[in-house]
């Protein structure tokens, strides 16, 4: 799967601005960005449901449209209306008689933790019943690749917990999974990849580990008590000031250093050094008053 300098524009919104992004088979990875910044998008054009204003967008070596249509894609989007009258398992085993060679309805069914569901009618479920409705047919062609937009929304926690179980089970048979969060958390333990979009643009590609370690590996926060923040960010080792109120916060890639110096100025107050979380990670991509350190810059 690759994107080759891929641009959609929407007027005069360029909503994926020159994307270049590989994947290759087996890996699961995440797509993260705020809202409007080009996740989407990025999606309908790897399903062929958009074509690029310019550059390449290749499926197993073909465009979507005709990986899509040899069901070698299965996706599970969050626009779509319950079918009426129709039940779970109807419905899932309609979707698998379009496929080549679909996994049995009751596999997708149990796979998706909805087979005590098999008779009820799809129109009548609740929102976190139809999103694993969507799931089990998203699942049921036994694609190579399954794209995956906010495809926890709605569910509770144990329902998390139960589809990301799911999730690794069809991974770990050498399917390759790309999916869009809200929850970084869900990044951080799933995805072998973070792939990180702002503004249409891949910023930060790289683990969870590698993305908290570049944008600063620690966070390092005090009251400045009426002092003024001046020269902070030519303190050794910090990468960014952020300053709330009365309370600064600087990341760092060398907490010790960093503490040392803020002592010499007399500096300590309220003091504490915590790891970076991808959170603050993500923050420091996304910002628009955050200064992207180079080392996050798209690989």
């Amino acid at each position: 799967m690759s994107f080759t300098g891929a641009v959609k524009t929407f007027g005069a919104v360029r909503a994926v601005d020159g994307v270049d992004l590989e994947i290759s088979r087996g890996e699961t990875v995440a797509l993260l960005g705020r809202n409007g910044a080009g996740k989407s998008t990025a999606i309908s054009l790897l399903l062929g449901l958009n074509e690029p204003d310019e550059g390449v967008v290749r499926l197993f070596g073909a465009a979507p449209e005709d990986a899509v249509r040899a069901g070698r894609v299965g996706a599970m989007l969050q626009d779509g209306r319950p079918v009426p009258r129709v039940t779970v398992g109807e419905l899932v085993g309609f979707v698998a008689g379009t496929y080549p060679a679909p996994m049995s309805v009751t596999e997708a069914l149990e796979l998706a933790g909805i087979t005590e569901l098999a008779g009820r009618r799809v129109d009548r479920l609740s929102g976190g019943q139809t999103q694993r409705v969507r799931f089990a047919v998203a699942l049921v062609g036994n694609p190579s690749l399954i794209v995956l937009d906010e495809p926890t929304a709605a569910l509770d926690v144990e329902a998390r917990y139960a589809f990301w179980d799911a999730m690794r089970v069809y991974a770990r048979h050498g399917h390759t999974v790309l999916f869009s969060t809200h929850y970084l958390e869900e990044a951080d333990v799933n995805a072998d990849r973070i792939v990180v979009v702002d503004h249409g643009r891949v910023v930060a590609d790289g683990t969870g580990e590698q993305l908290r370690r570049a944008a600063g590996g620690s966070l390092v926060a005090f009251d400045l008590a009426g002092a003024a923040a001046d020269g902070l960010s030519r303190l050794p080792g910090v990468v960014s000031v952020e300053v709330r109120g009365d309370r600064a916060r600087l990341r760092t890639d060398a907490p010790d250093a960093t503490v040392i110096a803020l002592a010499e100025r007399g500096a300590i107050r309220g003091l504490e050094v915590a790891p970076a979380s991808l959170d603050d990670a993500f923050l420091a991509l996304t910002s628009p008053s955050a200064t992207r350190p180079a080392s996050l810059e798209t690989v």
